[in-house]
């Protein structure tokens, strides 16, 4: 009879279980979440992934919403941000809108969401996680991608020890539960954290890659949005096996690097590096409305607030911006993106607002929209923003201003001064 190695989840207990067996409950404590595999010791790139996090955070601070169905978002003309398992079941999902998630699911409790929460939970996740290991790539406010190759002295265990241990102790804790898929690369190890939530964790190892990987769908490929997986089923690939027949050099020829970047992923080829520190592309906000709206008096006063957060979080992340787009949907859900760059880098309000002013007022043609949003980008260091020069001679008393509405709401709270452009005029639409 082959044997192969195993842990138990629960009590971390390492076994020997028979390979042919499909139930395993550990032998010490009769857990059944015992992780068996032939590179069980060998495993070391992890994707750690909060499990419905708002909604799990939520649940524990009001432990009445325990066995409720929960959606965290907006309003009736706001989009789901996440929601618990128990709203899943009724087909509820994250982005979906929140007047079809209500349909659906009826009797599901709404909550805003409250970010400075999260946020708060997210940063002790992540100081737990760098505990285990210094290479921490954060995905996301709740996900992270983790590389625990050479910790197996330092913790007196392998990966997938650590990483069980971590999980309770997340639970123990935090109050929330994190799924773990552990692989030898980035994407495996991406898919694996998915298979089995919540609480799930699982395993690709090499040998079984290929064969792991052949009849799932080739939308699991980061990158690869709808539009992109329509053309490559009307070539015929809709699963990995289908690019896995193919030869790289044929998919090259056809697709260009994104061919062979495809062909590489559904041989279970991934050789990027986890890494600890990720540039900012951009830091955006946008808001939607609870009713269409398309007069230009409507809609700057929003425009300036969202270049306010903007601003605000260029601030805080030591970053300025040389360029801006601005997004707008209409009420048929159509996008619009508009953008300009190479003006002077800058950190302050008014200047982002002049700029998103510029390329909304070119859009308002009478299309009524529902949400409108901003995004800074080609970002640089703080030093380099709002030098001035000689004609500029309102540029200090602009920066002074905005470091002192900053220390009056950092002590006050955001609603301590608001300015008058961005209070909203009560008009017909």
């Amino acid at each position: 009879m082959s044997q192969t190695q195993g842990l138990c989840r629960d009590c971390l207990s390492p076994q020997i279980f028979a390979t042919d067996r499909s139930v395993r409950r550990c032998q010490a404590c009769g857990s059944p979440r015992a992780l068996v595999h032939p590179e069980l010791d060998e495993l070391t790139i992890a994707h750690v992934d909060c499990d419905a996090f708002y909604a799990t955070v939520e649940k524990r601070d009001n432990p009445s919403l325990r066995d409720k169905p929960l959606i965290v978002g907006g309003g009736k003309r706001g989009v789901v941000a996440t929601c618990c398992y128990i709203a899943r079941t009724y087909g509820v999902h994250s982005a979906m809108p929140m007047f079809k998630a209500l349909a659906a699911c009826p009797q599901a409790v709404v909550v805003p969401p409250d970010m400075a929460k999260y946020a708060r939970v997210a940063r002790q996740v992540r100081a737990l996680m760098l505990e285990l290991t210094p290479q921490v790539e954060p995905i996301s406010i709740d996900e992270a991608f983790l590389d625990l190759s050479g910790t197996q002295a330092l913790h007196g265990g392998s990966a997938a020890f650590v990483l069980s241990r971590f999980a309770t102790r997340i639970e123990k804790e935090l109050g929330i539960t994190v799924s773990i898929g552990l692989s030898y690369c980035k994407f495996l190890a991406k898919i694996a954290s998915d298979l089995d939530k919540p609480r799930g964790f699982q395993l690709v190892g090499r040998e079984e890659a290929i064969a792991f990987l052949r009849g799932r769908p080739i939308g699991l490929i980061s990158g690869v949005g709808k539009v992109m997986q329509e053309r490559l089923a009307r070539e015929g690939f809709v699963r990995f096996g289908d690019l896995q027949s193919q030869k790289e050099e044929d998919l090259l020829r056809r697709y260009g690097p994104e061919g062979q970047r495809l062909h590489r992923l559904a041989q279970g080829i991934d050789r990027r590096k986890v890494t600890p520190e990720r540039d900012t592309k951009s830091i955006s906000a946008e808001t939607t409305f609870d009713t269409d709206i398309s007069r230009a008096e409507d809609l700057l006063p929003v425009l300036h607030r969202l270049s306010e957060k903007v601003a605000v979080r260029l601030r805080r992340s030591a970053l300025a911006t040389r360029g801006l787009s601005l997004k707008l949907k209409s009420a048929d859900f159509k996008t619009r993106t508009r953008a300009r760059s190479g003006f002077a880098a800058t950190q302050l309000s008014n200047r982002l607002f002049t700029a998103a002013r510029d390329l909304l007022l070119r859009e308002l043609d009478g299309t009524r929209f529902r949400l409108i949003g901003i995004a800074a980008h080609d970002l640089c260091p703080a030093e380099e923003a709002d030098q001035g020069d000689l004609v500029d001679t309102g540029l200090a008393r602009e920066k002074a201003t905005e470091a002192a509405i900053d220390a009056l709401r950092d002590k006050f709270g955001p609603g301590a001064v608001v300015k008058g452009i961005s209070l909203r005029p009560r008009t017909r639409r």
